[in-house]
């Protein structure tokens, strides 16, 4: 029995080395599990498409697919353009069989991951003094991603022992400068900025920037092609796939009900 494809779908970028994340995972479980098809896929901006990479399991024979987003922010409802690219999907291909796995989400393991690329980033700026932390993110994502970063920040606000306030690029909760002006009237004065966001998109670079101009003294990579992402990916993907197990109880239902008959001798 062949395992069912797998396809990371992110929501893509203008920048083309945006996309070079989705690429580098792509060869990352490729290596991981050769025996797998593995592809990556974008909903907008950069190609190849979800759509075009759809058509092409379809024109190679598959059977089942597996769609896994890249949303860190997201931790049971994705998107809606993934629900439209799914609909889509199985109107376009009836015989395939299509389903879509949780997002990766606020994952606890991706706070090893940010730890070291903001120990990195200030090491390199050579940051002496830390006394407050901003944990960035793209979006408050879902309800309960929006509820897991929470969780997240008060996690490495006790692992630290500093003070950590959550910050969004969007306008779904505190923006970054909100949360440095509000480390700022705690007293605080050294304030570091934790990247949680799988590549360096545009919603990265401003919230880099907004960070910086309100006095950061310094802003982590974001986290990127790691084993942990890896791992999560595989993970989601191993649970969805679940749901297109057929244990052949259609074929059971239908058979038709049997008795003994007791003859008497």
């Amino acid at each position: 029995m062949t395992a069912p494809a797998l396809v990371m779908v992110a929501r893509g970028s203008s920048d083309p080395m945006v996309a070079q994340v989705t690429h580098q995972l792509v060869r990352g479980l490729q290596q991981m599990r050769p025996e797998m098809t593995v592809h990556g896929a974008f909903l907008q901006a950069s190609p190849p498409s979800a759509s075009q990479v759809i058509d092409q399991l379809a024109a190679s024979g598959a059977d089942e697919v597996v769609l896994v987003p890249l949303e860190l922010t997201h931790a049971v409802e994705c998107e809606p353009g993934m629900g439209d690219l799914l609909n889509r999907a199985r109107r376009n291909y009836p015989g395939l069989r299509f389903t879509l796995s949780r997002p990766i989400g606020p994952e606890i393991s991706l706070l090893t991951i940010l730890d070291q690329r903001l120990r990195a980033s200030l090491s390199q700026a050579r940051c002496l003094e830390l006394d407050g932390l901003v944990l960035s993110a793209a979006c408050t994502g879902d309800v309960r991603g929006s509820a897991l970063l929470a969780r997240r920040a008060r996690q490495w606000s006790t692992h630290h022992r500093l003070p950590c306030l959550t910050a969004v690029a969007d306008d779904s909760g505190p923006s970054v400068a909100q949360a440095i002006m509000g480390l700022r009237a705690q007293g605080r004065r050294h304030i570091a900025v934790g990247s949680f966001f799988l590549g360096a998109d545009e919603a990265y670079h401003t919230q880099s920037d907004v960070a910086y101009r309100y006095g950061a003294v310094s802003v982590s990579d974001p986290i990127g092609a790691c084993r942990e992402v890896l791992d999560l990916v595989l993970a989601r993907y191993a649970f969805a796939a679940m749901d297109l197990l057929d244990f052949g109880m259609d074929e059971e239902l239908a058979e038709p009900e049997r008795h003994l008959s007791v003859v008497s001798a």
